[in-house]
């Protein structure tokens, strides 16, 4: 079992950056794939990028390419998500994810992901 808990979201101006944390508890987050997902109001939450758990294979949405790096740290049970060059359209709810499973990564799958964590709040102003 695993707890995540997200941290780095606010208010930013278009064009702007922040860098989401996601804190995991446990001994073993070195075995999870991870993800971040967003949901913007009144749309469904979507897949934004995603890392294994070696940290050397990192997946992107469409829209997250170019402006979004996600990174992990192992020693600190954390990842991150950098986002740059925000847009008014990057606002919503960010969550992380953690994926236990060992077999094909289905990383923009939401049924992929054991675990999520309780999302935080970007909002990008024009």
């Amino acid at each position: 079992q695993v707890q995540l808990v997200e941290s780095g979201g606010g208010l930013v101006q278009a064009g702007g950056s922040l860098r989401l944390s996601c804190a995991a508890s446990g001994r073993t987050f070195s075995t999870y794939d991870m993800g971040w997902f967003r949901q913007a109001p009144g749309k469904e939450r979507e897949f934004v990028a995603a890392i294994r758990r070696s940290g050397t294979i990192r997946y992107y949405a469409d829209s997250a390419k170019g402006r979004f790096t996600i990174s992990r740290d192992n020693a600190k049970n954390t990842v991150y998500l950098q986002m740059n060059s925000l847009k008014p359209e990057d606002t919503g709810v960010y969550y992380c994810a953690a994926s236990s499973y060992t077999g094909t990564f289905y990383y923009d799958t939401q049924t992929t992901y054991d675990y999520w964590g309780q999302g935080t709040q970007v909002t990008v102003s024009s």
